[in-house]
Order: C-alpha cells, then sequence, then structure tokens
C-alpha cells in the first residue's frame, strides 16, 4: 500500500525539534510491507497543511501525519483532516473521560481549551491514548485512510503499539515476515558483496543492508499467503546468509550488542569489569542501559590519567614511559589489573586518542582494547581515522563490547 508521511510543525522546519516521528513511522510501516512513497513537513498553516494533504493523496492511498493535536488554537491537523475528508466532529464521552482523570491524578486543574481534544471526526476509529491527553484516530474515506498521531514521540510510539499497528494490519493481503540481522566487523559494500549470490536477481525473500553506526544491519523480509509460510522463507534465507557471513552476526533478533553482551553474561554466569581512558565510562554506561545489569556488572574503573592507571590498577610506570600511554602493552596491563582487583571473570579496557587531538606520531581515533580472561589477555588495535570525538568515543564503546562478545560468545 502506498503511503506518504506528514508531519505537522512550525518547529520543525525552524529546527527546534528534529523529525524522529517520520524515521520510527517508516521503519515499521516498511517491516509491515507498506510502501512509504513520501515525507512531507509542513507549519501550523491550514491552508498549506491542506494542500499538502492534497498532495500526498494524489498518489498514495496512506497519510499518516503526526502533530497538532494538542489544545492550542494553533493545533487545527485534526480540524483540516475532517474537513479536506468531508467530516464533521463529534464529542467524544471516552476522551472527556480521560482527560478529566489525566488531570485529577496529577492535582492539576484542567484549562477548558483542553475540551478541544475530545472532539473526533465522525466515522474515524479512536486511538485512545495513555500516555498524553491528545487521541489519535484513523479515518476512511472513499478508500483513502488517513492516520492522526500526537507529536511526541512517546506518546505517538505508544499509539503505534497499542492500536495503529494492529488497525494496520488489516490493510495487508498477504502476511510479512522478517527478521533483522545485527553484524559487526564487515562494512556495507563489503556484506553487500559477500551477500551478493543471495542478493543479485532476489524477488521473495528479500535480503537488503543498510549501515548503522559502527556496525551494519541486514533485514530479511517476505510477504506470503500465510505466516508460516513467510517465517519458513525467512529461516531458509537466513541460513544461506549465515553461510556467508556467520562470523560477523550477532543477532539475528534485532539486538543491539550491548543486550547480547549482557544476556551472554547472564547465561555463562560472568561478571565484568572495564577500565577506560577515552572513553571515561561509555562502557559500563552502555551495559547498565540494559535491565538486570546489577547480575554482571562487577565495577568499572575510569582512569583517565597515567597516575590513575599506575595507582588504581597498578600498570607499571616503566612501561608507560617504553611503550607509552597510548599502546597495546598498557592496554592489556590495565584489563590484567582491573581482572586482579575486581576479582571479575573478565575485564576490558582502552587506552587511545579520542581527539582531535593526538601525540606526535599518533592520530585521532587510535585506542587499543585489551582484555582479560581466566590466564589469557589480548588486545584489538583500532584507529579509526576520524577526527570527531563524540564518534570515536562511541565507536571505541562498541568495540570494546565486540572484544568481550567474542571472548564469550
Amino acid at each position: 500500500m502506498k503511503t506518504s508521511i506528514l508531519a505537522v510543525g512550525t518547529e520543525l522546519l525552524f529546527g527546534q525539534t528534529v523529525n524522529t516521528n517520520a524515521a520510527f513511522l517508516s521503519e515499521n510501516l516498511n517491516h509491515m510491507g507498506f510502501d512509504v512513497m513520501y515525507h512531507f513537513v509542513v507549519g501550523d498553516n491550514p491552508a498549506r497543511l491542506k494542500a499538502k494533504l492534497a498532495e500526498a493523496f494524489s498518489d498514495t492511498d496512506l497519510v499518516i501525519l503526526t502533530g497538532g493535536l494538542g489544545p492550542t488554537q494553533d493545533d487545527l491537523t485534526k480540524e483540516i483532516v475532517a474537513e479536506y475528508m468531508g467530516r464533521g466532529l463529534y464529542r467524544d464521552d471516552e476522551v472527556v473521560e480521560q482527560l478529566k482523570g489525566f488531570f485529577e491524578k496529577r492535582g492539576h486543574h484542567m484549562a477548558e481549551n483542553n475540551m478541544k481534544q475530545a472532539y473526533l471526526p465522525e466515522g474515524c476509529t479512536p486511538f485512545y491514548n495513555a500516555s498524553g491527553t491528545a487521541p489519535g484516530f484513523a479515518l476512511n474515506v472513499d478508500g483513502k485512510t488517513a492516520i492522526c498521531l500526537p507529536g511526541p514521540p512517546r506518546e505517538m510510539k505508544w499509539l503505534w503499539d497499542n492500536g495503529v499497528k494492529e488497525y494496520l494490519s488489516h490493510f495487508m493481503g498477504k502476511k510479512m515476515f522478517y527478521r533483522i540481522i545485527h553484524t559487526i566487523g564487515i562494512g556495507e559494500s563489503d556484506l553487500e558483496t559477500v551477500l551478493m549470490p543471495v542478493i543479485d536477481g532476489q524477488t521473495d525473500p528479500t535480503v537488503a543492508t543498510y549501515a548503522k553506526e559502527g556496525e551494519c544491519n541486514l533485514r530479511v523480509a517476505s510477504q506470503r499467503d500465510t505466516l508460516e509460510e513467510a517465517e519458513a522463507a525467512v529461516d531458509e534465507m537466513v541460513k544461506r546468509v549465515d553461510e556467508l557471513v556467520g562470523d560477523y552476526i550477532y543477532s539475528y533478533d534485532d539486538e543491539n550488542l550491548n543486550e547480547v553482551v549482557v544476556r551472554l553474561l547472564k547465561q555463562k554466569g560472568l561478571k565484568i569489569t572495564s577500565a577506560e581512558s577515552c572513553t571515561s565510562g561509555l562502557f559500563p554506561a552502555a551495559i547498565t542501559d540494559v535491565a538486570g545489569a546489577s547480575e554482571v556488572l562487577s565495577s568499572a574503573y575510569i582512569t583517565y590519567s597515567n597516575e590513575s592507571k599506575i595507582k588504581e590498577l597498578g600498570v607499571p610506570a616503566e612501561l608507560i614511559d617504553k611503550y607509552g600511554v597510548v599502546s597495546s602493552q598498557v592496554a592489556e596491563a590495565m584489563a590484567a589489573g582491573a581482572k586482579a582487583r575486581s576479582g571479575a571473570d573478565i575485564a576490558v579496557s582502552v587506552t587511545g586518542y579520542a581527539g582531535p587531538d593526538a601525540d606526535p606520531g599518533h592520530s585521532a581515533g587510535e585506542a587499543y582494547i585489551g582484555y582479560a580472561m581466566g590466564d589469557e589477555t589480548g588486545f584489538y588495535a583500532v584507529n579509526t581515522s576520524r577526527n570527531d570525538r563524540k564518534w570515536n568515543r562511541r565507536y571505541i564503546t562498541l568495540r570494546m563490547l565486540r572484544a568481550v562478545y567474542l571472548l564469550i560468545r
């Protein structure tokens, strides 16, 4: 089904707010098998909104709008959509009760203009909003469907998961099944080249690659008469993909690397510690982003200065003098010291130059990741060749996670 996404809000045009809603909706719609043809952004202007709505419907049958459903005078999305599709508005009693309850629960007085949100287009399918005050809705007229959702991403995503996705599933003649495979250690162009035997001339299932910061993902999808047929086709293709690039795959079920690492540490009953210089705490932050991290994270050391590496981790001063603080030898010593002092099963460390500056003979993005597990120690060398401090720190943290994954997989 051909689809447009229409974001409403002058703040989007001013650059005050980033339109993350469009990215979320596009990704999820494509996963369901909808063809997203256009993205539109329009300010809070009735005439221009109506013109963009007409343009969207001229070439697509489904338009999903976000924003402009609030209580203020410039929130006009609902009114313009209802007018364009020839429907009046009615007062929805369930929304009224939800609005009253929302403010009473918080002990706040409800301004009268909030009741504006209780009016919905006649004949619509409401999506009641337990995550905010403005309901969403779907309105189908003469084969054209408009779905209106609130602008705040938290509310939009809640309504997607609790009504919109189920509503849209009825438009699909065939059943869609897909898997998102995560890889690391291979670039998108190399990945596509290796996968060419399954990508070239593909029909169904389809295999698509797309880059993500520091890694690359695959989407394997099939659309068949039944969900069981689609799932079987995807599983068969995943086997072929695994034969070609299995060494680079760390998740077959759309898990992030930190989630996989925590899960594996739990399964194996292992405790981990970290010792960081240039990333200064991003590794344990990635671990604790996952629920249940307290079961696996023993401790974390941030040893930014040479003195702290010597004092906190027991790195020999002569090692730093001989090889330099950014070296494989120091990285390994940091990992060994962290493991010995913490009593953890695994230690991972990093020393490097996040940028933009680096010592003579070195470059921004150069780092060494050390590890220690049992009696084994080792290191990985990293050099992003980027002069981007934030990007380097995030990427090096990802490589630390990969180092742990390779140890415990």
